[in-house]
C-alpha cells in the first residue's frame, strides 16, 4: 500500500450526522470521495437533498436521515438505522451541533450571568447528552468493523476562553474529554475515537459573527494565520482520522484553527481591536 492508498476507505460505511450543510456536508462529500457508502442526517430530510446528491454523483450509496437530538432516543435511533440501512458501520463522524437560538433560528450571545437556562439545557442535551448516547448506540455496531473510527466533531472553543458562548464551550470541551475515556476504553475492541476541533470556519452557523465586521475582524484578529477557515479546510483532517493514515492515532484532539489556540500565539505582533463584549 502506498501513501496515497492509505487514506483511501473504499467499501467502508460510515455515518455523518450534522450532514445539510457546512462541515457536516463537506465532510460527507470528502468521505465519499475516499470511497464510503454514507448515511447523512438531519433535523428535516429536505435538508438533505443537495448532500445526497453529491454523494450519489461521486459513485456511492447515500441514505438520509432525519432526527432531532433534542428528543430522548433520537441519537440511538439515527444509529441504528442507519447501521440497518449500510448493513453495518465502520466510520462515525458526530457533527450536529447547536448553539443557543433565538425563535428565528438566530443564534444568542450572552455572558453566563445573563444566559436562560433553558438556552443552557437545550445545547447541553445536544452537545453533551445526544453525543454519549450516539456513542454509546454506536459501539457494537463500531466493534464488530475491524476497521472502526469513531469522530466527534468538537471545537476550539473547547480549548480557549470563549466568553458569550459559555454552554457551547463547556459541551465542547466535555467532548474532548469523552473522546480520551473512550479511546482508552475501547481501544482493545478496534476502536478509534478521536476528536476534530475546527477553528473559525465560515459556514452558516457562524454567519453572524463571520459577517458582522467588528465581530469578525475581533476574532481573526486572535487567530495567527489572519483569517477565517472554509469548510474545505476541515476534510482532510477528518478523512486522515477516518482513514488507515491515523491506524494508530486514537485519544487524540485534532486542532484546525489557524493557530489560535497556541498558547500566547495570538499576542505576539498582531494588534487586537477592543472587544465587542467589553461591556456585557
Amino acid at each position: 500500500m502506498n501513501a496515497i492508498d492509505l487514506f483511501r476507505l473504499d467499501g467502508a460505511r460510515a455515518l455523518v450526522t450534522g450532514a445539510s450543510r457546512g462541515i457536516g456536508k463537506t465532510v460527507a462529500e470528502g468521505l465519499a470521495d475516499a470511497g464510503c457508502d454514507l448515511a447523512v442526517t438531519a433535523r428535516a430530510l429536505p435538508a438533505l437533498d443537495a448532500t445526497l446528491r453529491a454523494v450519489e454523483e461521486r459513485g456511492h450509496k447515500a441514505v438520509a436521515l432525519d432526527g432531532d437530538l433534542t428528543e430522548p432516543g433520537a441519537a440511538a435511533g439515527l444509529v441504528d438505522r442507519a447501521a440497518a440501512a449500510l448493513g453495518g458501520l465502520d466510520i462515525v463522524v458526530h457533527n450536529a451541533g447547536t448553539l443557543p437560538t433565538a425563535e428565528d433560528g438566530s443564534p444568542l450571545l450572552a455572558p453566563l450571568q445573563h444566559a436562560r437556562q433553558q438556552d443552557w439545557e437545550t445545547v447541553v442535551t445536544v452537545n453533551l447528552n445526544a453525543t454519549a448516547a450516539l456513542c454509546r448506540a454506536a459501539h457494537p455496531h463500531l466493534a464488530g468493523s475491524g476497521r472502526a473510527s469513531l469522530i466527534l466533531m468538537s471545537s476550539v472553543a473547547g480549548l480557549v476562553g470563549t466568553p458569550m458562548m459559555e454552554a457551547y464551550a463547556a459541551t465542547k470541551a466535555a467532548q474532548l474529554s469523552l473522546t480520551r475515556s473512550l479511546a482508552v476504553g475501547w481501544a482493545r475492541q478496534g476502536i478509534r475515537v478521536n476528536a476534530l476541533c475546527p477553528g473559525w470556519t465560515r459556514t452558516d452557523m457562524t454567519a453572524f459573527a463571520s459577517e458582522t465586521g467588528p465581530l469578525s475582524d475581533w476574532l481573526t484578529s486572535h487567530v495567527p494565520m489572519g483569517r477565517w477557515a472554509t469548510a474545505d479546510e476541515v476534510v482532510g483532517a477528518a478523512l486522515f482520522l477516518a482513514s488507515p493514515a491515523s491506524s494508530f492515532v486514537t485519544g487524540h484532539a485534532l486542532v484546525v484553527d489557524g493557530g489560535l489556540a497556541v498558547p500566547d500565539g495570538g499576542l505576539a505582533g498582531h494588534p487586537k481591536p477592543a472587544s465587542p463584549f467589553a461591556s456585557a
